[in-house]
């Protein structure tokens, strides 16, 4: 995973602040490669409960991320139990 202890540390800190503690976040994407270089960072999101708007939530929680971590593009799907599973969903979650 190419991905630093400080930025695992600040993605976690602030998954936990918007969603609390139920909520798993996974890495997926380019950056589960340690041989590629660059990449952005994409996160999943999966909560126990339902969020009003997950898409919103994803983008502010996206924003918040990308300040933090140096202008790093952050993309952040998150998956609610309120809304249906996509196939995005299907390749972050195996």
């Amino acid at each position: 995973m190419r991905l630093s202890a400080q930025s695992q540390a600040i993605i976690h800190q602030a998954v936990l602040q918007r969603f609390g503690d139920r909520a798993q976040v996974r890495l997926f994407g380019s950056r589960l490669d340690d041989t590629v270089k660059g990449g952005d960072i994409d996160l999943h999101i999966r909560l126990l409960e339902g969020v009003d708007n997950p898409l919103w939530e994803a983008s502010l929680l996206s924003a918040q991320l990308q300040r933090k971590l140096d202008g790093r593009k952050v993309d952040v799907r998150v998956l609610d139990a309120s809304h249906p599973t996509l196939p995005v969903d299907l390749v972050a979650l195996s």
